[in-house]
């Protein structure tokens, strides 16, 4: 199916799909999938804010395919057009190609060459951190009992990742002459880097903590702002920081022990923006329950097993809304968000197979 699913993946990677500016409509990209997937009964579904979502069901299927199809947005450090793909040897190049459109190509070649039950949901905000379209499908009547989340795992099944929570803090300090004797105490800035530095010790104290394949705690402060200039006493400053527990860890504890780490009367603001729960999802013991069902599925299906993973994928949503759910796609995760982005066309082959074969055995 190489030619047909290159064919798909050309075109997909020419729709400018990139959140953010999350300017995308219902048009475009899903006219495309539309037109290729004949005999499907089709509901594509506006959200707000570039969040559309395709759900495309032949037959009557309990087994869901999800795919997002928004892509980060493109540097200037690609070497050629990010929206043209290009086939340079035994790789596709292009924006998406391997996070994760390579897997709505090979969705669609395999629709083709097949018969069977299939269930397709296309969805535009998960570069967003915004879930709206896995959230409103969750939240209605769709009668799914499985989902196969398309992330770049090599064609491998994934049973557990990394849950996510990503948060503000921001620091009052009072300004005035850097001269000043309390200068370092009544800065912003600088409590803000005090508290930096606790955060960042405590994640690495965690770093004897397991499960399964996973240890530690992943921590980052992506981003640092305030003050005025370099001799006046910071009158604000504010972090953004995600960390990126394990499934046994307590996220709602995390935040305590974080918010913690600031001294009385420094904090202006301390927000959760974003959570999403690990895979499998829930209490020890049902997440245990969880990822055993999801390894006999993927034995089901003939999948290989691949180890657990660090970055975190909306398959954990589906797990926690009851679904037995695991991440499947082609490509290394190595390649997503960088520029001049591939998949190995083997790996867009076997994906491809396995898709046809698992939805050419779905029962009438």
């Amino acid at each position: 199916m190489r030619e047909a699913v290159l064919r798909h993946l050309e075109a997909l990677v020419g729709f400018d799909t990139r959140n953010p500016p999350r300017a995308i409509g219902t048009d475009g990209i899903f006219d495309y999938l539309r037109a290729h997937l004949p005999g499907f009964d089709i509901r594509v579904t506006d959200h707000g804010a570039g969040a559309v979502s395709m759900l495309a069901v032949r037959g009557r299927p309990t087994r869901l395919f999800n795919v997002h199809l928004d892509t980060v947005p493109s540097s200037a450090a690609w070497s050629a057009d990010p929206l043209r793909l290009r086939i340079e040897g035994a790789r596709a190049i292009g924006l998406g190609a391997c996070d994760i459109k390579g897997a709505a190509a090979g969705l669609l070649a395999a629709a083709a060459t097949t018969t069977g039950d299939a269930a397709f949901l296309f969805s535009t905000d998960e570069e967003a951190n915004d879930p709206r379209c896995i959230a409103a499908f969750l939240a209605s009547d769709h009668g799914f009992s499985d989902a196969l989340i398309a992330e770049p795992t090599n064609c491998e099944a994934v049973l557990a990742h990394r849950g996510l929570s990503s948060a503000r803090i921001a620091f009052r300090g009072e300004a005035g002459h850097a001269s000043s004797p309390n200068a370092m105490q009544l800065s912003a800035v600088h409590r803000a880097m005090r508290w930096g530095v606790r955060a960042l010790d405590h994640a690495q104290s965690l770093a004897h903590e397991r499960f399964g394949g996973l240890t530690g705690l992943r921590f980052n402060i992506g981003t640092m702002t305030g003050g005025i200039k370099g001799n006046v006493i910071a009158p604000s400053g504010e972090l953004r920081f995600n960390f990126r527990p394990l499934p046994s860890m307590d996220i709602d504890a995390m935040h305590a022990t974080l918010r913690g780490f600031a001294g009385d009367g420094e904090l202006d603001a301390y927000e959760e923006t974003f959570r999403g729960p690990p895979l499998p999802a829930g209490v020890l013991h049902e997440a245990e329950r969880q990822r055993l069902a999801a390894r006999d599925l993927a034995d089901e299906l003939g999948l290989p097993i691949g180890s657990a993973v660090d970055f975190w994928t909306e398959a954990s949503l589906f797990s926690q809304a009851g679904l037995t759910a695991f991440v499947f796609g082609p490509g290394d995760i190595a390649q997503a968000h960088t520029a001049d982005e591939w998949v190995a066309l083997d790996q867009l082959d076997t994906y491809a197979a396995h898709a046809a074969r698992i939805i050419g055995n779905t029962p009438a």
